[in-house]
């Protein structure tokens, strides 16, 4: 409430024309912008070649998130959320993918949240998404996205519909408990749909008015497309890896989106940079934390000068 939520911190300051857009554009939907990555697969192919012969099997979507992990990390604005017209910075990096528990038609799908502090490297973030995958894989777990899911469900749709607008009220005003945002697939930074597991081409989702989900990422199988061979002599058949990314434009500004976007793409022509971990800038301190070492230095200026 007054500007203060558990999983975000107010932005003070900068472009009031961000203000103002999301004063004008009110819901999400609104503010929709897509963009479609493209992708020549052969650096990526190159990299799982190289990978599996020492026992790492990637696939195109433990890349891809890698990719977007060290976006984030680099790119902090992009991590940010819009709600009630006001702008905050998001407490961590959050991603969610939608598992289904066995691959046939009909079966139940879970969401799994997994959180990153931007650090790690792509053998750490496809760690962290196998452990995750793993744990919510079978058809007799469930985890407590569903159990929340369920227990909602038994409500009947009159006071369904209440529910979903109360939690959306209280959410405008940094009401949510915090136990129910940790386990809200719809407070995250990020959504990712595989596509390709499905056989089936990438499309730009749409981003959820509920919570605070500023980037929808779709996988889609890839394409085979005549390619211009780099020396300007002929065309080969390509293999073209796609992604569909739906963005929320109220967060920050088209260049801020546009070379965040370009920092996804060059890992994703570059990989073995992602090998490396990401040195994380320091946090800027807080007014509490100021004041202790304020505090602090003029204790120690005391005992210099009573040493004097």
């Amino acid at each position: 409430m007054f500007g203060r939520r558990s999983d975000g911190k107010l932005v003070k300051g900068g472009d009031p024309m961000l203000r103002i857009t999301s004063a004008i554009m009110k819901h999400r939907y609104d503010a929709m912008v897509n963009y479609l990555i493209e992708i020549d697969c052969e650096s990526l192919d190159n990299f799982i070649v190289r990978e599996r012969e020492n026992g790492f099997h990637f696939s195109y979507m433990d890349i891809a998130m890698a990719a977007i992990v060290r976006m984030y990390a680099e790119r902090p604005e992009l991590n940010r959320f819009t709600m009630n017209t006001r702008i905050y910075d998001r407490n961590g990096i959050y991603i969610c993918l939608t598992v289904k528990k066995s691959l046939r038609e009909g079966a139940d799908e879970t969401t799994v949240k997994i959180g990153f502090d931007g650090s790690e490297n792509i053998y750490q973030v496809k760690e962290k998404i196998d452990k995750a995958i793993n744990a919510n894989k079978g058809i007799d777990k469930v985890n407590s996205t569903d159990k929340t899911a369920k227990l909602l469900m038994c409500l009947p749709p009159f006071l369904l519909k209440f529910a979903v607008k109360f939690i959306m009220f209280l959410d405008r005003h940094g009401m949510v408990p915090k136990k129910l945002i940790e386990l809200s697939p719809f407070h995250s930074s990020c959504f990712i749909t595989n596509m390709k597991s499905i056989s089936t081409e990438y499309v730009f989702h749409h981003i959820y008015d509920l919570g605070t989900v500023g980037m929808f990422v779709s996988l889609g199988k890839e394409i085979f497309r005549p390619v211009a061979n780099k020396d300007g002599d002929g065309f080969h058949n390509a293999k073209i890896f796609q992604s569909g990314i739906t963005i929320d434009e109220r967060i920050c500004d088209g260049l801020y989106y546009a070379r965040s976007i370009k920092r996804i793409k060059n890992y994703l022509i570059d990989v073995d940079a992602l090998k490396e971990n990401y040195e994380l800038p320091p946090k800027p301190l807080t007014k509490r934390q100021q004041k202790k070492l304020l505090k602090k230095q003029k204790k120690q200026d005391k005992k210099i000068k009573h040493k004097a």
